[in-house]
């Protein structure tokens, strides 16, 4: 073959690679198609919230939707007197108890369980509702026959507005709370009562009485429940003392700043007194001068001087 040619159809190779090298080098052409832009999740208007508060042996659980006022007026405006209202928005507000309570100014029996919450409000009383229907979106589908109670509170006027619908579960003790409706400038305070104090005391007194040995925190907690619960002051001062024969620090001062609350509880003003002032000496050289003893102590000290 002439040497030409082959000189010929080598330049012509290397010449093609070049060009398909430089092609695969130029970008693709820009799609003449814009892509969609999705449209963004934003915040919720009233963002669900979900209070859980043991009280006594019960767990209450709240799941509601949260409103803002933004300017409007509340009740009275967008939310109506003597209407029917979900209490919230959004899905219906539920309501849990793990055990059985009592509601309201009458003591209302409400059996452990979920409910929906409704309430229909007014100037003068508002008329609160729990239902056995919880599937239903906010008042949609409302059915009276499955109300399990009803009854009326008088609303509370607050001297500063809520701005953000808000239920809480406040004022715990061992057997009782109030559940606080509270928006714009009214809140409405539904009393939870439990039965477990006669109880209780009944099954402490029999532990105290059987002749298992006890440590000084045990007379602590015996004599603080009756002391707390207005029952046979002269018991609980009768454990304290007993307790007081082998206590150590911190219960030596606990038993004492009792023992003084007992005492001047029932009277007694120089025992109190007495009392007092031996908690705050061990509590001092316990904890230094900034025990809350010290404190606890005065308070005791300035209601005998009343």
């Amino acid at each position: 073959m002439n040497s030409n040619k082959l000189s010929f159809a080598a330049v012509f190779a290397v010449a093609l690679a070049l060009a398909r090298g430089l092609l695969a080098q130029v970008p693709p052409a820009a799609s003449s198609q814009t892509p969609p832009i999705r449209f963004p999740d934003l915040p919720q208007a009233s963002p669900v919230c979900t209070n859980i508060q043991r009280v006594g042996f019960s767990q209450i659980e709240i799941i509601y939707s949260r409103p803002s006022m933004k300017r409007h007026t509340i009740f009275g405006g967008i939310v109506p007197y003597s209407a029917l209202w979900r209490t919230g928005d959004n899905a219906s507000t539920k309501i849990i108890f793990t055990t059985q309570v009592k509601l309201g100014p009458d003591a209302v029996d409400i059996n452990p369980g979920t409910y929906s919450l409704f309430t229909i409000p007014d100037e003068k009383a508002w008329t609160v509702i729990l239902n056995k229907d919880t599937g239903g979106w906010g008042k949609d589908n409302y059915d009276a026959s499955k109300d399990v109670a009803r009854f009326k509170i008088a609303p509370v006027k607050l001297t500063e507005a809520v701005e953000t619908f808000t239920i809480d579960i406040n004022d715990i003790q061992d057997d009782s709370a109030t559940i606080n409706l509270s928006w714009a400038r009214v809140r409405v305070p539904i009393k939870v009562q439990l039965d477990i104090v006669n109880d209780l005391l009944l099954k402490i007194q029999a532990s105290m009485d059987s002749p298992i040995a006890k440590k000084p925190a045990t007379y602590l907690q015996a004599a603080t429940f009756f002391f707390d619960h207005s029952k046979d002051l002269a018991l609980a001062l009768g454990w304290v003392n007993v307790g007081l024969v082998n206590a150590t620090a911190p219960y030596n001062y606990e038993l004492l700043y009792l023992k003084a609350r007992i005492l001047a509880k029932q009277g007694d003003r120089s025992g109190a007194l007495l009392a007092a002032e031996q908690s705050i000496t061990q509590a001092t050289q316990t904890e230094g001068p900034a025990t809350p003893y010290y404190k606890l102590n005065q308070e005791v000290i300035s209601g005998l001087r009343q």
